[in-house]
C-alpha cells in the first residue's frame, strides 16, 4: 500500500471547501433573489441576514444529510480497501469536476445544480478510481437522484398552490398591502438560507467525513464528523454567499418571472418548506432547482404569459448537462491525476 502523504489529504480537503464555498456564491445567489428582485429588502443587508443564516443553519439542523451522501453514492467496504491515497485523488477529482462545471454556469448567470455536480463528480471519479461497482447504483436513484428530480416538480406545484391561496385571500386588498409581505418574507428568506445552508454544507461535510473515516477504516460503523469539519463548512458557504452571486439573482429574480413582493414571499415560503424537510430528513436537494421552480409555479398561477419559457428553457438545460458534465470532467482528472501520482495497480 501507498504511504499517504499528508499534503494529498489536505489538498482533498481543501478543494472540498473550495467547492463549498463555489457553491455558495453560486447557488446561494438563488436564496436572496426573489428578496431582491421584488426591493422587499436592501441588497447587501438581505446577503449579511443570509449570509448569517447560512453559517447557524449547518449547527443546528443536524448531519443526516452528510451521512446519505457518505454511504449513498460511494459504497463505503470499498472506500475503507481502497488505498487511501487513492482516495484523496477520486475526491480530488470529483470537487475538481464540480467547480469545472459550476464556474461557467455561474459566468453566464445560469443557475445549475451543485448536488447534481458534486454527485456527478463523485460517480465519474469513483468509476475511473474503483469501478462501476462501486458506485451505490439503487441508493443513488433512490436516496440521491430521486429527490434531486422530485423537488422541483414539487417547487412548481407548491409556489402554484401558496400563491393562488394567498391570491384568494387577500383579492380585494389594497395594493398598499405588498409592504406587508415585504416584511413578512425576511424571516421566511432567513430560514430559507439556514435551510439551503444546512443541506449544501452537510454535502461537503459528507465528503470530508468519507476521507477522514476511511484513513482508520469506520466508514461503514459510523462517521468521523469532528467539530471543524462542521464549522469549516459553514463558514465556506457562508463566505461564498458574502462574496455575492450576482448574476444568478438576475436569472432567478429577473429572468423567470416579474416579481413583486408578495410573490417572492410565496416562492420563499414554497422553497423553504421543501428545503428544510428535505434537511432534516437527508434527502440532498438542489436549492437552485427548488428555488427556481418555485419561482414558476409562482408565475405561472398568475398567468401562463407571465413566465419567460426562453429563460425557463436555459436554466433547466443547464440542469440536464449538470450531472453528466460533471461526472465526465471528474473521470477525466481522475484518470489524468491518478496516471500521474499513482502509477500502479
Amino acid at each position: 500500500m501507498v504511504e499517504v502523504p499528508e499534503p494529498f489529504l489536505n489538498i482533498a480537503i481543501s478543494l472540498t471547501l473550495c467547492f463549498a464555498f463555489v457553491n455558495g456564491f453560486h447557488d446561494g445567489g438563488n436564496v436572496v433573489a426573489a428578496t431582491i428582485c421584488s426591493r422587499s429588502m436592501n441588497p447587501w443587508r438581505a446577503l449579511f441576514y443570509a449570509a448569517a443564516a447560512e453559517f447557524i443553519g449547518p449547527l443546528l439542523l443536524g448531519t443526516a444529510v452528510a451521512r446519505t451522501m457518505s454511504s449513498c453514492v460511494l459504497k463505503p467496504d470499498m472506500v475503507e480497501a481502497i488505498d487511501p491515497h487513492l482516495l484523496n485523488i477520486i475526491v480530488s477529482s470529483a470537487m475538481v469536476g464540480a467547480m469545472t462545471w459550476k464556474l461557467p454556469t455561474w459566468y453566464f448567470g445560469l443557475p445549475s445544480s451543485g448536488s447534481h455536480a458534486l454527485i456527478g463528480g463523485l460517480v465519474g471519479s469513483g468509476i475511473v478510481g474503483m469501478g462501476v461497482q462501486s458506485i451505490v447504483i439503487d441508493k443513488v436513484v433512490s436516496s440521491v437522484l430521486l429527490p434531486l428530480l422530485i423537488s422541483p416538480i414539487l417547487g412548481i406545484f407548491l409556489g402554484y398552490f401558496i400563491f393562488s391561496v394567498i391570491r384568494t385571500i387577500f383579492r380585494a386588498a389594497h395594493r398598499r398591502s405588498g409592504f406587508f409581505f415585504a416584511i413578512l418574507q425576511r424571516p421566511v428568506m432567513v430560514t430559507l438560507a439556514a435551510a439551503h445552508g444546512s443541506n449544501d454544507a452537510q454535502k461537503s461535510m459528507g465528503v470530508i467525513a468519507i476521507l477522514l473515516s476511511a484513513r482508520i477504516h469506520e466508514v461503514e460503523n459510523g462517521l468521523i464528523l469532528p467539530q471543524w469539519v462542521v464549522y469549516s463548512c459553514a463558514a465556506a458557504i457562508a463566505l461564498g454567499l458574502l462574496a455575492g452571486g450576482w448574476r444568478i439573482v438576475k436569472t432567478v429574480g429577473f429572468g423567470i418571472s416579474k416579481m413583486e413582493p408578495v410573490h417572492s414571499f410565496a416562492a420563499q415560503l414554497s422553497s423553504g418548506i421543501i428545503i428544510l424537510g428535505a434537511s432534516v430528513f437527508g434527502g440532498p436537494v438542489s436549492t437552485t432547482q427548488v428555488v427556481g421552480s418555485s419561482v414558476l409555479g409562482v408565475g405561472a398561477s398568475r398567468r401562463a404569459s407571465g413566465v419567460r419559457w426562453s429563460s425557463a428553457a436555459n436554466i433547466a438545460y443547464a440542469w440536464v448537462f449538470t450531472f453528466p458534465a460533471s461526472m465526465l470532467v471528474g473521470a477525466f482528472f481522475c484518470r489524468l491525476l491518478t496516471w500521474l501520482f499513482y502509477p500502479i495497480g
